[in-house]
């Protein structure tokens, strides 16, 4: 589709136009870090941010979330949040995140409550211009897509090029008045800086090919490193919390005060708490730490890749090694350890 090309302060009001219609999110400054929120003005948007403490894919799964309301005996009601709403600053490693996700919430039994939202949302996402202290994303692919966004924006120094991805794109794109058609000096400043992310969004070098991970894992399963890390781990979540491709949930009914009514609700899990493997009977199959350790690299390079076609789900944001208090949870010091002493990198 056609790439157009928009001044920094056009850019602005282009954003603003689009609040006065819709509701926006995106990066703003929370204290020292970023986070996603909604947008008031455009003036409060960081195009620039080096990562988000959250990843966007929050807004498709909520940490908590209402399913239905019913009345006890009796009838429900399927709460559905069809509301339109604009993402735009989203990372090209997040974006990977939430097309893995649309793969995941639309096979097996189909998620009308994630497919709701996802629908009704405008993507806007944008090439990374300050690569965050934990980025990986070089190593896994992930630092640079050419799909899965409505629009994708990259600065280019003197401006924003737009390209518009989807008919939803073309359809947000045309509210952009003053924009102009891109020339080719334009389009070589964009692939010098898709260029420049493909080797430099890599703090954390993986030593292999991410798409090799599979394969590596087979033979990892009785490797010491699991216990050795889990010694350490506080088993608190946070790797998990902060994880764009982490899906696990709970659900509960909540009954009311009146003994009449209630609400299901659905709330972020992760598999490294202590509980989250518990079933009927007091029975939990993963109750040793360093076995949900385990389970958490497995899920992100084998277990997830066998149904989504063979895609890591890791796709090097960092946030989790940011998050670590131990400084156990890098996959990449994982996976490179195990390539180490199996003797396969």
């Amino acid at each position: 589709m056609t790439v157009k090309k928009l001044a920094k302060n056009d850019f602005d009001s282009f954003i603003d136009a689009i609040i006065q219609s819709k509701k926006v999110y995106g990066p703003q400054v929370k204290g020292e870090k970023y986070d996603f929120a909604q947008l008031n003005a455009a003036q409060d948007l960081c195009m620039d941010y080096d990562v988000s403490l959250l990843p966007p894919t929050k807004y498709f799964l909520p940490v908590r979330e209402t399913l239905m309301t019913f009345e006890v005996g009796g009838g429900y009601t399927s709460q559905q949040d069809e509301e339109p709403f604009v993402l735009v600053g989203v990372h090209p490693y997040d974006l990977v995140a939430i097309n893995q996700m649309d793969i995941l919430f639309s096979q097996d039994n189909y998620d009308s409550h994630y497919m709701t939202r996802r629908k009704h949302a405008t993507i806007v996402a944008c090439d990374v211009v300050t690569p965050s202290a934990n980025v990986f994303a070089s190593s896994m692919g992930t630092a640079v897509v050419k799909e899965g966004a409505d629009v994708l924006v990259t600065d280019i120094g003197d401006g924003y090029l737009l390209e518009a991805m989807t008919d939803k794109g073309a359809i947000l794109l045309a509210s952009a008045t003053r924009a102009t058609e891109a020339d080719a000096s334009d389009m070589q400043k964009r692939q010098a800086v898709r260029d420049v992310n493909q080797k430099s969004l890599n703090k954390h070098e993986l030593k292999c090919d991410s798409a090799y991970l599979p394969k590596l894992l087979s033979q990892a399963y009785d490797h010491s490193v699991w216990e050795e890390m889990a010694e350490t781990c506080f088993a608190c979540g946070s790797c998990n919390v902060v994880c764009p491709t982490c899906y696990c949930f709970d659900v509960k009914d909540d009954v009311n005060w009146d003994m009449a009514s209630g609400k299901r609700e659905r709330c972020v899990d992760g598999c490294l708490l202590d509980g989250f493997t518990k079933v009927a009977g007091d029975h939990e199959f993963r109750k040793v730490q360093a076995h949900r350790f385990r389970h958490r690299l497995f899920r992100k390079a084998k277990y997830v890749p066998a149904k989504i076609g063979g895609q890591i789900a890791c796709v090097g944001c960092g946030r989790c090694v940011s998050a670590c208090l131990p400084n156990i949870a890098n996959p990449v010091t994982i996976y490179n350890k195990l390539l180490d002493d199996l003797g396969m990198s």
